[in-house]
Protein backbone atom coordinates (compact mmCIF):
# COMPACT_ATOMS: atom_id res chain seq x y z
CA UNK A 1 0.00 0.00 0.00
CA UNK A 2 2.54 2.26 0.73
CA UNK A 3 4.20 3.88 -2.73
CA UNK A 4 7.87 3.59 -3.66
CA UNK A 5 8.87 7.15 -2.51
CA UNK A 6 7.29 5.88 0.92
CA UNK A 7 9.02 2.93 1.17
CA UNK A 8 11.87 4.98 0.16
CA UNK A 9 11.30 7.48 2.91
CA UNK A 10 11.36 4.76 5.75
CA UNK A 11 14.33 3.41 4.42
CA UNK A 12 16.40 6.88 4.80
CA UNK A 13 14.99 7.35 8.16
CA UNK A 14 16.20 3.81 9.10
CA UNK A 15 19.71 4.37 7.95
CA UNK A 16 19.83 7.60 10.16
CA UNK A 17 18.86 5.89 13.19
CA UNK A 18 22.13 5.04 15.51
CA UNK A 19 24.24 8.04 14.08
CA UNK A 20 26.54 9.27 16.88
CA UNK A 21 25.76 12.87 17.62
CA UNK A 22 27.02 15.27 15.45
CA UNK A 23 27.11 12.76 13.02
CA UNK A 24 25.36 13.29 9.22
CA UNK A 25 25.13 10.95 6.26
CA UNK A 26 25.11 12.97 2.53
CA UNK A 27 22.22 12.02 0.57
CA UNK A 28 24.52 9.98 -1.78
CA UNK A 29 25.39 7.73 0.77
CA UNK A 30 22.04 7.41 2.05
CA UNK A 31 20.73 6.39 -1.76
CA UNK A 32 23.57 3.90 -2.10
CA UNK A 33 22.35 1.39 1.10
CA UNK A 34 18.62 1.94 0.54
CA UNK A 35 19.46 1.53 -3.87
CA UNK A 36 17.34 4.91 -4.42
CA UNK A 37 18.07 7.40 -7.14
CA UNK A 38 20.90 10.22 -5.46
CA UNK A 39 19.11 13.18 -6.92
CA UNK A 40 15.36 11.75 -6.11
CA UNK A 41 16.56 10.73 -2.56
CA UNK A 42 17.93 14.27 -1.57
CA UNK A 43 14.71 15.91 -2.96
CA UNK A 44 12.99 13.53 -0.92
CA UNK A 45 15.23 14.36 2.24
CA UNK A 46 14.35 18.00 1.88
CA UNK A 47 10.53 17.43 1.68
CA UNK A 48 11.46 15.03 5.25
CA UNK A 49 13.26 18.27 6.52
CA UNK A 50 10.87 20.74 5.98
CA UNK A 51 8.52 18.04 7.84
CA UNK A 52 10.35 18.56 10.97
CA UNK A 53 11.76 14.79 10.85
CA UNK A 54 14.85 15.30 9.34
CA UNK A 55 17.84 18.49 10.00
CA UNK A 56 20.00 19.01 6.99
CA UNK A 57 23.27 20.46 7.50
CA UNK A 58 25.61 21.68 4.77
CA UNK A 59 29.70 21.91 3.64
CA UNK A 60 31.86 19.35 4.88
CA UNK A 61 30.48 16.14 7.36
CA UNK A 62 27.32 17.79 6.40
CA UNK A 63 24.37 15.72 5.23
CA UNK A 64 20.96 14.24 7.26
CA UNK A 65 20.58 13.57 10.44
CA UNK A 66 17.21 12.94 12.42
CA UNK A 67 15.74 15.51 13.50
CA UNK A 68 14.01 13.90 16.67
CA UNK A 69 14.49 10.19 18.74
CA UNK A 70 13.89 7.88 16.20
CA UNK A 71 11.24 6.49 18.96
CA UNK A 72 9.31 9.87 18.18
CA UNK A 73 8.93 8.94 14.13
CA UNK A 74 5.81 7.74 13.46
CA UNK A 75 5.86 5.90 10.09
CA UNK A 76 2.75 7.99 9.60
CA UNK A 77 4.82 10.79 9.96
CA UNK A 78 7.12 9.67 7.64
CA UNK A 79 4.70 8.64 4.43
CA UNK A 80 1.41 11.35 5.28
CA UNK A 81 3.46 14.16 3.58
CA UNK A 82 4.55 12.02 0.64
CA UNK A 83 1.60 9.97 -0.24
CA UNK A 84 -1.48 11.26 2.26
CA UNK A 85 -2.94 8.14 3.41
CA UNK A 86 -5.34 10.30 5.66
CA UNK A 87 -7.53 10.47 2.70
CA UNK A 88 -8.40 7.35 1.86
CA UNK A 89 -11.84 7.62 2.14
CA UNK A 90 -12.44 7.37 -1.83
CA UNK A 91 -14.98 4.79 -2.26
CA UNK A 92 -13.76 2.74 -5.18
CA UNK A 93 -17.91 1.83 -6.02
CA UNK A 94 -19.10 5.37 -6.05
CA UNK A 95 -17.96 8.81 -7.46
CA UNK A 96 -18.04 10.03 -3.77
CA UNK A 97 -16.77 9.41 -0.80
CA UNK A 98 -18.23 6.14 1.44
CA UNK A 99 -19.36 7.02 4.89
CA UNK A 100 -20.95 4.86 7.89
CA UNK A 101 -24.63 6.47 7.12
CA UNK A 102 -24.44 6.02 3.39
CA UNK A 103 -22.19 2.59 3.28
CA UNK A 104 -21.35 0.79 -0.17
CA UNK A 105 -21.36 -3.06 -0.63
CA UNK A 106 -17.62 -3.12 0.66
CA UNK A 107 -17.64 -0.10 2.98
CA UNK A 108 -17.34 -2.28 6.50
CA UNK A 109 -14.67 -4.45 5.12
CA UNK A 110 -12.62 -1.41 3.67
CA UNK A 111 -13.32 0.56 6.77
CA UNK A 112 -11.55 -2.48 8.76
CA UNK A 113 -8.63 -2.64 6.33
CA UNK A 114 -7.88 0.86 6.26
CA UNK A 115 -8.11 1.87 10.04
CA UNK A 116 -5.65 -1.26 11.10
CA UNK A 117 -3.36 -0.32 8.44
CA UNK A 118 -3.44 3.71 9.14
CA UNK A 119 -3.23 2.28 13.11
CA UNK A 120 -0.27 0.47 12.03
CA UNK A 121 1.48 3.24 10.39
CA UNK A 122 0.52 5.04 13.91
CA UNK A 123 1.72 2.74 15.98
CA UNK A 124 4.92 1.83 14.43
CA UNK A 125 8.23 4.14 14.80
CA UNK A 126 11.62 4.38 12.55
CA UNK A 127 13.46 3.03 15.84
CA UNK A 128 10.94 -0.29 15.66
CA UNK A 129 12.27 -0.98 12.35
CA UNK A 130 16.16 -0.46 13.18
CA UNK A 131 17.85 -3.73 12.84
CA UNK A 132 20.47 -3.27 15.27
CA UNK A 133 17.88 -2.70 18.26
CA UNK A 134 15.78 -5.03 20.21
CA UNK A 135 12.20 -4.13 18.58
CA UNK A 136 8.84 -5.47 20.19
CA UNK A 137 7.58 -5.75 16.39
CA UNK A 138 10.00 -9.00 16.78
CA UNK A 139 7.77 -10.20 19.01
CA UNK A 140 4.80 -10.72 16.16
CA UNK A 141 5.97 -13.07 14.00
Amino acid sequence: MIGKTGVHAIRALTQLTGLPEGQSLGAAQIAEKIDAPPNYLAKLLRILARQGLVESHKGPGGGFRLARDARRIRLLDVVEPIEPMTRWNRCILRQKDCMDGDPCAIHERWKQLRDGYLAMLAETTIADLDPRAESPLKDHR
